[in-house]
């Protein structure tokens, strides 16, 4: 277990990765985007994905790799999965194992591990970067000032684009329409401050909710628990 945070720069591997969290946080860097992964989740890293890592609070966890050539029926980018009792017994198991061959009874629940890991239920807590040159900057100014109370309209002349052009774009680059994408961006990075230890009402502030009684409410609907339930060892499910 890490006592505090650490991080992990951009890096790649051949093999495929299953990182899963017992405790604390970790949040997932790549090109394409953000993933925060709580405690109970797990997050599948795909071969040869360049990704860094950093982890917020006291975090306990675990990687297993899984072989370039296994690797064919599994997601081709990376995503939060919600872990069930089957999957984590048997990677459980596969903790005893050596780095021998693994034998026929190993064979057959590592088969079990990879159906597993391609049937599990994927978690929406992945921020998507725009790959626009523009969107990028738009969004990573975005980031650097959760708590501002501009609206989109005034984002977009910011960085020279007209409003519908950056409702357009930002929903065809990212999925999301721009409310929605800021919305997420500020639950999933309180997510990352109450594992790190800060109080329910400083991260409601931080990140520019009016109220308290507000930040709850959206954490509430968004993961099924509240964020002082959360912070005390709860998990988080999104249910959007």
């Amino acid at each position: 277990m890490d006592s505090g945070p650490r991080l992990t720069p951009a890096h790649r591997h051949a093999r495929g990765q299953l990182i899963a969290t017992l405790g604390g946080l970790i949040t997932i860097g790549t090109a394409l985007g953000r993933w925060v992964v709580p405690a109970t989740n797990a997050v599948w890293i795909p071969p040869h994905a360049l990704h860094g890592a950093q982890t917020h609070g006291a975090f306990e966890g675990w990687s297993l790799y899984v072989a370039e050539a296994a690797c064919a029926g599994l997601p081709a980018e990376p995503r939060v999965l919600r872990m069930n009792g089957l999957l984590r017994e048997a990677l459980g198991r596969s903790l005893e194992w050596s780095d021998a061959q693994l034998t026929d009874r190993e064979s057959r629940l590592a088969a079990v591990i990879l159906d597993e890991i391609a049937g599990a239920p994927v978690e929406s807590l992945t921020l998507v970067t725009p790959a626009d040159g523009r969107l990028k900057r738009l969004v990573a100014a975005l980031l650097a000032d959760l708590a501002s109370p501009l609206g989109m309209a005034e984002w977009a002349r910011q960085f020279g684009l007209a409003p519908r052009t950056l409702s357009r774009r930002f929903v065809l680059e990212t999925g999301l329409p721009f409310t929605e994408w800021r919305q997420r961006a500020r639950l999933l990075r309180g997510l990352e401050l109450l594992a790190a230890g800060r109080s329910v009402t400083h991260v409601a502030l931080d990140l520019g909710y009016g109220t308290v009684s507000a930040y709850i409410a959206l954490f509430r609907r968004h993961f099924g628990t509240t964020p002082a339930r959360y912070a005390a060892g709860g998990t988080a499910h999104d249910r959007g």
